[in-house]
């Protein structure tokens, strides 16, 4: 059973027709990427599938429940963590903290045991931090935890959002051009970082990337959206000589 299914998904701003008829599925463990021009909806589907628009037309399926229209908190805790094409971090928060407030977010505790502090809310806070600080250590962040997110480099500031969005304990992980801004060396880290967190937490990965080297590389199955449309779908091999797909994004065939 796919563990995200997407039906005739639809939306639309005034008369830009955003999304049109969006299909997908996705099964566990599967790494699957998003690709197309700038505008081309690409964002705009992330935005449907986390809660943060509601569609037009369509259904959203996710474990087999269905989640249209539910809202960012209840999506998130169903298993779905994302990042976001620009970065949006609690800049004048810890590194440490940044991680503890996904993972409050995404469990969270009764208001009683916070105003009482209660046993079990302290049991919960220090739970709370080693889980963080052990998404921080498989990031490479252990070491910053203490620095304010808004003087970490960019680099960095990349990893931390993965880092949180995996403190969510997610099924389903979205990453929104992670490798934007990156340098080559750090591009080919993050490519084995991503192959790595897939096979360590049993992710499912759904990315968007403008670094075709790294798409190519890295995804078993593309999806290319121009105009808000799908006009192909296939194995990178596939994606990497379509005409329509050169034509509309490629330019050329990607080596």
């Amino acid at each position: 059973m796919a563990l995200l299914k997407v039906e005739d998904l639809s939306l639309s701003f005034g008369g830009l027709r955003a999304v049109s008829g969006f299909n997908l599925e996705i099964k566990p463990g599967e790494l699957v990427g998003l690709i197309g021009p700038n505008g081309a909806g690409k964002t705009t589907v992330f935005n449907i599938l986390t809660g943060f628009y509601q569609p037009q037309e369509g259904r959203v399926f996710f474990d087999g429940t269905e989640i249209t229209g539910l809202g960012c908190h209840r999506i998130n805790r169903l298993g779905i963590g994302r990042t976001f094409q620009n970065i949006r971090l609690f800049n004048e928060l810890t590194v440490l903290e940044n991680v503890k407030i996904a993972y409050q977010y995404a469990g969270g505790y009764s208001w009683r045991h916070t105003i009482f502090r209660t046993g079990s809310y302290r049991r919960y806070e220090q739970e709370i931090a080693e889980w963080a600080l052990s998404r921080l250590e498989i990031l490479d962040l252990a070491g910053k935890a203490e620095e304010i997110a808004k003087n970490l480099p960019y680099g960095e500031q990349r990893r931390l959002e993965i880092a949180r969005a995996l403190a969510g304990r997610p099924k389903l992980l979205l990453l929104d051009e992670p490798a934007a801004g990156m340098n080559p060396q750090e591009t080919m880290e993050l490519l084995e970082l991503i192959q790595w967190l897939r096979q360590e937490f049993s992710l499912t990965i759904l990315l968007i990337e403008h670094d075709m080297s790294l798409v190519m590389k890295l995804c078993e199955r593309i999806l290319v959206l121009d105009y808000g449309m799908t006009i192909a779908e296939g194995s990178p091999e596939e994606i990497r000589n379509n005409p329509r797909v050169i034509e509309a994004y490629l330019g050329e065939e990607v080596s």
